[in-house]
């Protein structure tokens, strides 16, 4: 390498298109997740009992009295899960492609160990999106704020989590068809709509970042160039 040669830290324009999907498909999820809560609020519990009472298989004129509800509440499982799967799967490509602004040869592998590997995946996602928001070199006077929205965020999905996975098994002899509820849908939204604001800082701090250009490091020279002084400090454009 030639003496005085920069090294340049080449950045790329930040996954906009994917920070967009991410929106789109959280707020899908959480529209589902409200319409499965308001059939549940104002169906659930008595088509659970009829259907109790038809042991499971209603005939004939039984049948036809709880055939439209059955589909109906069919027809809500299957958009939850799908715009459940479509919002982790826009969520995974766009927290990807953030951390490959920086570093392009960055892996898609740490990303879906962080998330699907359990116990790590309690701690270890938080850290891979506080990490991509560093990496951007952001404003110091946003660092409270972003503190507060990632905590907020992580803490509310959390709590999601916990209400699915724990509270509503020991809560099954409620009667309802799946025991979602309003306090799962507002935590679900707060969840999301945290997730979607630590989306839109990364993408507003890295944007910011390429504004101000690629990161320029000197390597240092020899003592007693007349180059040294200029070549080992680190410039920014």
């Amino acid at each position: 390498m030639a003496r005085g040669e920069n090294i340049v830290r080449h950045t790329q324009a930040p996954p906009t298109r994917a920070a967009t999907a991410v929106y789109v498909t959280l707020a899908a999820q959480i529209l589902s997740l409200g319409a499965l809560v308001l059939f549940e609020t104002t169906r659930g519990r008595s088509l659970a009992a009829q259907l109790a009472a038809f042991g499971g298989r209603p005939r004939g004129a039984e049948a036809e009295a709880v055939v439209g509800a059955v589909t109906t509440f069919a027809v809500l499982m299957m958009v939850m899960a799908g715009t459940t799967i479509a919002a982790a799967a826009a969520y995974a490509t766009w927290l990807v492609r953030a951390r490959q602004v920086r570093d392009r040869s960055a892996l898609a592998g740490p990303v879906a160990a962080a998330w699907l590997v359990p116990g790590v995946n309690l701690i270890a996602p938080v850290i891979l999106v506080d990490d991509v928001w560093r990496a951007a070199e952001p404003p110091r006077e946003r660092l409270g704020r972003w503190r507060l929205t990632l905590a907020g965020w992580w803490l509310s999905w959390l709590a999601t989590l916990a209400l699915v996975t724990i509270r509503l098994p020991l809560d099954s002899s409620a009667g309802d068809l799946t025991g979602v509820g309003p306090l799962e849908l507002a935590c679900a939204a707060v969840a999301a709509a945290l997730c979607a604001a630590t989306v839109h800082e990364i993408t507003h701090v890295q944007r910011a970042a390429l504004v101000r250009g690629p990161r320029r490091e000197s390597v240092p020279l020899p003592a007693g160039d007349p180059a040294a002084e200029a070549a080992t400090t680190t410039v920014r454009t």
